[in-house]
């Protein structure tokens, strides 16, 4: 995929080889101001997820070391969700990821922020699951409309001005 292709949508593949789920997604965004609402607990909360969903986080050390954990609410059912940060620095971010209605799978994600020039960002990223079947349940979820969603609200905070490089 070029560089200068816009993608709008995520674009979610499957390894056949490797329990990995691969997210690719172009944002109107510079590196600084994803990496800013990935790590942000009060930017996190507004964008992640489906629509519909309030997400409240219990804990967030967006750190090298710190750890996490939110739950998704709607409807009046809580999905709740945890992990730890194992690396966090402006272009990368690795942490595992546990949805607590499934503790025994663990992802572990790799994010990186691809600057693409003129305010536009890549952003990949990578889970790999413990087994296929983790990763296919996954994917059976409706995580893609999360996904979607979720990126969605994102761009709506960034085209209105509300994600900054910085705090």
């Amino acid at each position: 995929m070029s560089d200068t292709t816009t993608m709008t949508t995520a674009t979610i593949e499957a390894d056949p080889t490797v329990p990995i789920i691969r997210i690719t997604r172009d944002f109107a965004a510079t590196p600084a101001q994803l990496f800013r609402a990935h790590t942000d607990p009060e930017l996190f909360a507004r964008w992640v997820g489906p629509d519909g969903m309030t997400t409240v986080l219990d804990r967030w050390d967006a750190t090298t070391g710190g750890a996490w954990r939110y739950v998704a609410s709607r409807d009046g059912v809580d999905f709740g969700f945890h992990g730890c940060f194992h690396e966090v620095r402006p272009d990368r971010i690795v942490q595992t990821f546990t949805w607590e209605g499934m503790p025994d799978g663990v992802a572990l994600e790799t994010l990186t922020f691809t600057d693409l020039g003129d305010g536009r960002t890549r952003l990949h990223a990578q889970s790999l699951c413990d087994s296929f079947e983790a990763r296919d349940g996954m994917l059976r979820s409706g995580m893609e409309v999360g996904i979607d969603q979720g990126y969605a609200k994102l761009d709506g905070l960034l085209a209105d001005g509300e994600i900054g490089e910085s705090e």
